[in-house]
């Protein structure tokens, strides 16, 4: 019996295109929830930017790809990038070749500079541009989370020089760079044990590379249709796009939720 729905954000809960909730999705949201059902964002978005849920409440928020997570508005875990690998990046940018880069910090964002490919990613995602600062202000402080602007070649050359991270894309536009073994797995594995979950209780729905972890351990991993061919390959359930009602569709599908709700519900 299913107990709990994680949802990824950009490209599954929220269309790329309207970047609104579909209100088969909204829907859909309301009904886990009558039922009793818990509901949880797992994003690679800090909390201070998730801006595009309209008044949607849930259980819990795992963000920054599961380095940081909430339940309800407790914060119940958080992992950051060890310094020294601040400071490589930061000698690298300044000293071979510059790139725009987010640091992400607690309770801030801070980018050291900005092209034509931030300003494409900004739009995409209706995402608002972070305060610009110089690369050693940006970076200063704990930092959970990078969103590098680099490309393929620029990652091979400079992944390897931050031995405490791993790099996760979903689009060629920019990697989210976090702590080695983080991801939105350890998210679903926090969650669980702050609510007493297991595996075959929880369902994930998600479109990104960086949703493979977490549909591949949730019990019943569900890939949008929009999601790339790794990703379907990763999940166990294949749905519909966002923009075509996948989530309320797959929800039917799976007798998670009616198609015609009681009027108890």
């Amino acid at each position: 019996m299913i107990k709990a729905v994680f949802f990824d954000i950009d490209g599954t809960l929220v269309s790329f295109k309207t970047h609104e909730v579909p209100p088969s999705a909204i829907k859909a949201l309301h009904q886990l929830q009558s039922r009793g059902i818990l509901t949880f964002i797992a994003t690679g978005r800090h909390i201070l930017s998730i801006n595009n849920l309209g008044s949607l409440k849930f259980d819990g928020y795992i963000t920054l790809n599961g380095s940081y997570c909430f339940a309800g508005s407790k914060l119940i875990y958080k992992c950051s990038i060890p310094a020294t690998d601040i400071s490589t990046l930061v000698s690298y940018l300044e000293e071979k070749e510059n790139f725009p880069c987010i640091f992400v910090h607690e309770h801030a964002l801070y980018i050291n500079d900005t092209n034509e490919q931030t300003e494409t990613t900004f739009r995409l995602l209706n995402f608002p541009q972070p305060p610009v600062l110089p690369l050693k202000e940006a970076a200063q402080g704990e930092t959970f989370q990078l969103i590098a602007f680099f490309n393929a070649a620029q990652e091979k050359e400079v992944m390897p020089r931050l031995l405490h991270c791993q790099a996760t894309r979903w689009t060629s536009l920019f990697s989210d760079v976090i702590p080695l073994g983080s991801n939105k797995q350890i998210g679903l594995q926090k969650m669980m044990e702050y609510y007493g979950l297991s595996r075959e209780e929880i369902l994930a729905f998600g479109d990104g590379g960086n949703d493979i972890p977490m549909l591949q351990y949730a019990g019943i991993g569900v890939a949008m249709g929009n999601a790339k061919d790794t990703v379907k390959q990763s999940a166990d359930y294949v749905t519909a796009s966002v923009d075509e009602d996948g989530i309320y569709k797959a929800l039917i599908q799976l007798d998670v939720i009616s198609e015609k709700p009681s009027q108890k519900q």
